[in-house]
């Protein structure tokens, strides 16, 4: 059975719903991977983020009909990745409009020059196992930050380049309401919180959800700047909002509590960032700092710092590879052995590949029966049965969406590769 706080996690965070934020705003929230906002103007609409599809956005644009039928006035991107700039051509129904974004909008799944050398073989692959695409919706339980079960016809056929780019922080008229447009690098550095001043209304854009904050990707991405996204939480923090409507999970209500998950969210990437450099700067072996890194009581404690989507593990090796490089300061680790090599060695110690196998199949410890299996399959021993078969059971454990619906993903694949 899948754990039950993901479980819960996806029933309170993704059930489809309109919520209404204040008079003439509302966010959709269960109908793709991430929100969607309107913003009710005097003769037009704003909307804030566009899904990850034409399907999850002519859905959400028909809930939208049914409060207003004032036509979309103007797009606004808080920043560029693909689950929330791939249904403008749905809002825009047809219209030329001002499509808004930071003026250093730049996606890295959209888009990609196919002629320039990049692992975008991998980055697909890995993007695919992270989200379970093809898994069912019962394997599938969410995406951490979305529902698993959601349309993907017309998955980034949306989207429309931004004809208006903000370099710096600036007012705007929202067809009468009054906002702000505030740059602040988190998760992406081209981020941009939208502001409503007299409704005291913010959008976040992805800088904050009900989740611990996804420091780094497991399907790939470049250094999401810590130092930056713990700065930009304290400038919307210090905002004073009484509505939080976050680019993925439920709004948050009450200026009390939009400052504590806004500021202990903060104290999260802090600690984590603490933790590491000193690690490091120790000389610790990173997996000896990973395994000694725990969130203090007083944020351990906290709903929305559970890691459903990012992990303060995976973090801790981000922060260290972002800020000194892959080499760790252990010249062993200045030479290499290949997988082979290294498996060989392994056998030999432990009395051969048969006594590799007996330990495999005997530890109760999933991950190191994982560690065995690679060796294994170095070795051209066929594990991967017992891989696969681990992998199944580390998912059923896993309150991380991403890590379930990759070890199922894998596991998958690894069974198809050895059928065939």
């Amino acid at each position: 059975m899948p754990n039950p706080a993901l479980l819960h996690h996806n029933e309170t965070q993704f059930a489809k719903s309109i919520v209404a934020l204040a008079p003439g705003m509302w966010t959709a929230v269960g109908y793709a991977a991430s929100t969607q906002h309107m913003i009710e103007g005097a003769q037009s609409v704003t909307i804030i983020d566009t899904s990850e599809s034409t399907s999850a956005a002519a859905n959400v644009l028909a809930e939208f009909r049914k409060l207003t039928a004032k036509p979309v006035g103007r797009i606004i991107y808080t920043h560029s990745h693909r689950d929330h700039i791939s249904g403008a051509t749905v809002f825009c129904e047809g219209k030329d409009i001002p499509i808004l974004a930071s003026a250093g909008f730049d996606s890295d799944l959209v888009g990609q020059d196919d002629t320039r050398i990049a692992p975008n073989e991998a980055l697909g692959r890995r993007t695919m196992a992270q989200f379970g695409i093809g898994l069912s919706p019962e394997e599938r339980i969410s995406l951490g930050c979305g529902p698993g079960d959601r349309p993907m016809q017309g998955m980034g056929a949306g989207h429309i380049p931004p004809n208006e780019l903000v370099a710096a922080d600036r007012d705007i008229d929202l067809d009468g309401v009054e906002a702000r447009l505030i740059h602040v690098p988190g998760e992406t550095a081209d981020h941009m919180a939208v502001w409503l001043p007299g409704p005291k209304v913010l959008f976040p854009g992805d800088n904050w959800y009900h989740a611990f904050p996804n420091l780094y990707a497991i399907r790939g991405t470049p250094y999401r700047d810590f130092a930056a996204w713990a700065d930009s939480l304290q400038v919307l923090a210090d905002l004073d909002a009484e509505v939080l409507a976050p680019g993925h999970t439920q709004p948050v209500f009450g200026a009390d509590k939009v400052r504590e998950v806004l500021v202990t969210t903060r104290e999260a990437i802090l600690h984590v960032m603490r933790h590491t450099a000193e690690g490091m700067n120790a000389g610790l072996p990173m997996d000896d700092i990973v395994a000694t890194l725990t969130l203090p009581n007083d944020l351990g404690d906290k709903p929305w710092l559970g890691e459903f989507y990012g992990k303060a593990a995976w973090s801790a090796r981000a922060y260290a590879s972002g800020t000194l490089g892959w080499y760790d300061g252990n010249p062993t680790h200045l030479g290499t052995l290949s997988s082979a090599t290294r498996a060989r060695h392994i056998a030999d110690l432990a009395g051969g590949a048969e006594a590799l196998v007996a330990q495999a199949n005997a530890t109760s410890d999933l991950q190191w029966r994982l560690e065995l299996c690679d060796h294994l399959i170095a070795l051209g021993h066929p594990a991967e049965p017992l891989k696969a078969a681990t992998m199944i059971a580390l998912a059923e454990t896993e309150i991380n969406a991403t890590a379930r619906n990759t070890y199922l993903w894998e596991a998958k694949r690894l069974g198809e590769g050895a059928a065939s």
